[in-house]
């Protein structure tokens, strides 16, 4: 097993604001460990899958995935400037799966018009920030446009992977009257969020959006407590507000990247003796099959001889396999 392998079955890309980033001299740089192919990524263990959270269940039709009653996600794009080693969507996304043809851009915002439930839209992918401002301009407006959805919240690594591309022209197409503009940033690792990457958040708060960040609990990334103070500090510095800290996903070729729940629980709740409030996340599992986001630290989890039991929203219970070695 080769590099090269791993490369003909995931996307590799890294960016330069990236590249600069990692230690050559470091075997173990938690930004490398991020980005940079590994063979490992070609081991999968019997309790991985290919769709993790289970989009295409929910998915009504391209693009759309409708797993709550109040909002959806919209994945008008299937590309990243980067890809994450540890991706859940990693089967999904790539270079020449592009965005969605423009008739299916225009069935996905139809099928949003007609359900009048659907409070917020979630724009996901792939990256949605590689789409130009005019792109997203477009389709800002459209979203408005249906008088129901009322917040718009774009999820995006292009901040700190690429944050020259977030202009003020970028920042100001995310703006609508009659929606909230809402921006996930995801970022793993307190060197991640460089001037530069501060600056590019700077300019999307300047232009009206509200921020909020995303990072996944990583084995050799941050999965120490002090890693994970400083990474939370630095959002709140910035003006994000922490927001989820997630559980990583049973994604095909990942599992070098997992810890166990309780070792999870076990950094969040140091975490919480050491740090401000405003700068807590809610650390959470995505539960395998599309039964949505359960708070990890709760009495929805319980621990078993063969793993977890895990309470979904619906008051379902469901077993969690234990760790498995990498």
């Amino acid at each position: 097993m080769t590099l090269q392998d791993v490369a003909k079955r995931y996307a590799v890309a890294v960016s330069p604001a990236i590249r600069a980033l990692i230690d050559p001299a470091d075997p173990a740089d938690p930004i490398a460990r991020q980005f940079l192919p590994d063979v490992a990524e070609l081991t999968v263990t019997p309790d991985e899958l290919a769709d993790p959270i289970a989009d295409e269940v929910h998915a009504p039709l391209k693009g759309v995935v409708h797993r709550h009653p109040d909002r959806v996600l919209l994945k008008a794009v299937n590309a990243c400037p980067v890809y994450c080693r540890f991706c859940f969507r990693r089967e999904m996304v790539g270079p020449g799966k592009g965005a969605l043809s423009p008739s299916e851009l225009a069935d996905a915002l139809a099928y949003i018009r007609s359900r009048p439930e659907i409070w917020e839209v979630i724009l996901t992918g792939g990256d949605p920030f590689i789409l130009s401002p005019r792109r997203i301009r477009q389709i800002t407006q459209a979203l408005a446009d249906t008088g129901h959805v009322k917040i718009m919240r774009w999820h995006s690594r292009v901040p700190v992977v690429e944050p020259e591309n977030v202009t003020n022209e970028l920042a100001a197409a995310l703006i609508a009257p009659g929606v909230t503009a809402w921006v996930a940033i995801h970022a793993n690792h307190p060197r991640e969020l460089t001037g530069d990457a501060r600056a590019a958040i700077a300019r999307l708060a300047q232009a009206g959006a509200c921020l909020v960040s995303q990072t996944v609990l990583l084995k050799g990334v941050n999965d120490d407590v002090e890693t994970l103070a400083c990474l939370m500090r630095a959002f709140v510095e910035a003006g994000v507000k922490p927001y989820y800290l997630h559980h990583p996903d049973l994604a095909r070729g990942t599992s070098h990247f997992r810890l166990g729940i309780e070792e999870g629980l076990a950094l969040t709740r140091e975490l919480r003796a050491r740090i401000s409030g405003l700068a807590q996340p809610l650390y959470v599992l995505d539960l395998p099959g599309g039964h949505g986001k359960v708070p990890l630290d709760s009495r929805n989890v319980e621990k078993t001889a063969a793993g977890h039991r895990i309470r979904d929203l619906a008051g379902c219970w469901h077993d969690y396999p234990p760790l498995h070695p990498a």
